[in-house]
């Protein structure tokens, strides 16, 4: 079992039932933690009317896809997250709810996606904290979930830049191998976007004044630095989104240009054939002309064709049209 308890700011007892955990609560200077997996709806009920959850909160869990945000109620506030699981290829959020309480902390995992024993090693590492209660239980799975946000914008942030060098490589107008690379990673992007922008409301709720639950004055500088990193998420994911809507706009720049190019291509070429066709054509008339009969006059139209052909070509050359 995921529990834990705390007691004076020491750990000490961990994995018990949660049935245990009425008996833990009433006691102020314990703090409970336990964690749940993708439980029923039943589970989660028996839950709310042992801690004294809002219906409400109970039934947001229940509903997938919720907006990352904070509810405050009276006795407890309602936190929704979303961790980010990336396999290479697709993004794939994982929500993450927690119920937090004077002294006890329920979290509450759409999948195993999300590993819960980093959260753990993150607690463990910092016990010279847990004196704080809640505060420094939450603190340490905010710090773990902004922390994966920043590790996959810096991945993304080195795949824009393998995108930005790979649109200049030759052929790369016409590869739908880029294409298609451009297309998942302005989705993951989005996706992206869409569970860590509003985080900076999340954290700055938590960061209020009047937050009594769990407002801290020792945790609070913890929280600042959680929110500073935020930030820089959120700045970082909209400079790369409007990079990587510069990079589309220049891929469709080089096809226009290389439509272009080859327009100019086929026009010269067009009108190069052109010049034998007519002159061909004219000497090819059933009515007398200039050298009809005569050598000179085959000799003459071939001269022709060669030498316009020829100055034609060149000028385009010159041009840059061939």
């Amino acid at each position: 079992m995921h529990t834990r308890l705390y007691r004076n700011g020491r750990l000490e007892k961990e994995g018990f039932p949660i049935e245990e955990v009425s008996d833990h609560v009433g006691d102020e200077d314990n703090t409970v933690w336990f964690d749940l997996c993708a439980p029923s709806p039943q589970e989660l009920g028996a839950i709310g009317e042992e801690l004294g959850l809002h219906e409400l909160a109970v039934e947001d869990v229940v509903s997938d896809h919720q907006r990352p945000k904070v509810d405050v109620y009276d006795n407890h506030l309602f936190i929704t997250a979303y961790a980010v699981h990336f396999d290479g290829e697709r993004l794939d959020p994982v929500e993450v709810n927690a119920f937090v309480t004077r002294n006890a902390l329920v979290t509450v995992r759409e999948n195993d996606h999300f590993d819960i024993r980093e959260v753990l090693k993150r607690w463990d590492e910092a016990d010279r904290l847990a004196g704080h209660g809640v505060a420094f239980l939450l603190h340490g799975l905010l710090d773990y979930i902004v922390d994966g946000h920043f590790d996959l914008i810096q991945e993304f942030d080195g795949k824009v830049e393998e995108l930005e060098e790979s649109i200049f490589e030759e052929g790369a107008g016409n590869s739908r191998e880029l294409q298609r690379t451009m297309y998942d990673l302005r989705k993951n992007m989005a996706r992206f976007r869409k569970v860590t922008m509003p985080m900076r409301e999340v954290v700055g709720t938590l960061l209020r004044r009047d937050q009594e639950i769990v407002g801290d004055p020792v945790m609070n500088a913890y929280y600042e630095d959680v929110y500073d990193h935020v930030l820089r998420v959120t700045e970082w994911t909209e400079s790369l989104r409007d990079l990587l809507a510069n990079i589309r706009e220049t891929r469709l720049a080089q096809q226009g240009f290389r439509l272009n190019e080859i327009m100019k291509a086929v026009t010269s070429w067009a009108a190069i054939i052109a010049v034998p066709t007519a002159i061909t054509g004219f000497y090819g008339m059933n009515v007398p002309y200039p050298g009809s009969g005569q050598p000179w006059g085959f000799w003459m139209a071939s001269v022709l064709v060669a030498g316009v052909s020829v100055l034609l070509y060149a000028v385009f050359k010159k041009n840059d049209w061939l």
